[in-house]
């Protein structure tokens, strides 16, 4: 006896979570490789919030700038700047910060991670 009177089928929800699931171990993965080539605990991929304040460093960004990304539309601009940095960070141009770990990130994270890119520090250090 069906006692579901919405018409609501919640098996179409099982494609979306399963894809949601890999996307989420990749970037995973993909975040522990990076953290892991700059010099920085792998774990901290895994650990939320933590792992922003993490990527804010790789960047060369101080860990403040954590604040920036709990307030709307100012969160977008800052991810933004973190990807150009962190691009720069690996010796990448501004436009593979843009596109690939802005716009395309799962699979820009996944170049830097994998790719032969090495962490060459902040560009602010390095300028």
């Amino acid at each position: 006896m069906n006692y579901d009177n919405t018409g609501f089928d919640s098996s179409v929800l099982v494609f979306p979570a399963v894809v949601g699931g890999i996307f989420g171990v990749l970037a995973i993965v993909a975040l522990w490789k990076i953290f892991t080539k700059a010099g920085k605990p792998g774990w901290a991929a895994i650990i939320p919030i933590y792992n922003i304040y993490t990527m804010l460093k790789v960047a060369g960004r101080p860990g403040w700038w954590l604040i920036w990304y709990i307030i709307p539309f100012v969160n977008i601009v800052v991810s933004i700047i973190v990807a150009l940095d962190l691009a720069k960070s690996f010796g990448k141009s501004g436009v593979f910060g843009f596109f690939g770990l802005w716009v395309f990130n799962i699979i820009g994270y996944l170049m830097l991670a994998f790719g032969n890119s090495t962490y060459q520090g902040p560009a602010a250090a390095r300028a």
